[in-house]
């Protein structure tokens, strides 16, 4: 492996054997001159390939501890949501980390933006990071706030998304949020937040809003079936098309046949198993 460039002394850029460039870490790996080829590979630690320029020098300046703590929570994370995640995660995760165990110590406490309807809307990411905030104790001694459960899923969730980040997702879980209320009093229900079919509702919004903000709408030329769906099933259509507007208020783009057909789909499983399976 050649080291290409020294991010700090434990820290570098380097080059696979396929020419690949990948962040390594390992203790005095950048101590040396550069570039050097690098022939003891029980010195790497951690590799991180397909990092963006931005978080390679944001890889160097944050405490190694926390990018190791970091990736570790994102394998598990990988493992458990059983889905690849945007490969800067590791370097954002820990700089949000690193800065929360600064706020802690401070005595500074920060609360969650839609922290209730975040733990709703993504439980098994919630989940995820209250198992985050065990090994965080375990490693760091430090018990931080149950809140932070829910900060360390939207940075999981946020890596779920290609081209998601902390002001979207928020910004989703809202959309999300009012989205529920409508069809709630629209067909006058109470959803089950916990059960399956809710949870695949939330995932398909969040990609939804994503290809809407994207304009790069689902076209499987199924939406002549939605004309007779809308006789079989009024209340449920009426309610779609309002969810329909609501999404257009906030993505300056409306939903086509094609995507509301599905989001009409997802309504009427709602309504009639009540967000059960």
């Amino acid at each position: 492996m050649k080291i290409i460039k020294k991010l700090n002394n434990n820290v570098a850029l380097a080059e696979d054997g396929a020419g690949k460039e990948l962040v390594v870490f390992g203790t005095g790996i950048g101590f040396r001159d550069v570039p050097y080829i690098l022939t003891d590979l029980s010195k790497i630690q951690r590799t991180f390939y397909d990092v963006k320029a931005g978080y390679v020098e944001l890889a160097g300046n944050l405490p190694e501890d926390m990018v190791l703590l970091a990736a570790d929570i994102v394998e598990l994370a990988q493992y458990e949501l059983d889905c690849e995640l945007n490969p800067n995660l590791p370097f954002t995760l820990a700089d949000h980390l690193n800065f929360a165990l600064e706020r802690f110590k401070g005595g500074l406490e920060v609360s969650t933006p839609l922290a209730y309807d975040a733990a709703h809307f993504y439980p098994r990411e919630v989940t995820l990071g209250r198992r985050a905030l065990e090994l965080i104790q375990q490693r760091k001694g430090v018990a931080l706030p149950d809140d932070e459960a829910v900060s360390i899923a939207l940075h999981l969730v946020n890596g779920e998304l290609e081209h998601s980040d902390m002001h979207t997702t928020l910004a989703a879980t809202q959309i999300i949020q009012d989205i529920t209320r409508i069809i709630e009093q629209d067909l006058h229900l109470t959803l089950d937040t916990g059960s399956f079919n809710y949870s695949r509702f939330v995932m398909h919004i969040r990609y939804l809003l994503q290809r809407l903000e994207q304009d790069d709408q689902e076209a499987s030329g199924m939406s002549g079936a939605l004309r007779q769906l809308a006789v079989q099933y009024p209340d449920v259509y009426s309610c779609t098309l309002k969810v329909r507007d609501h999404l257009s208020i906030h993505c300056k783009q409306r939903c086509n046949q094609d995507e509301l057909l599905y989001l009409f789909m997802h309504i009427n499983r709602l309504k009639h198993r009540g967000g059960e399976e």
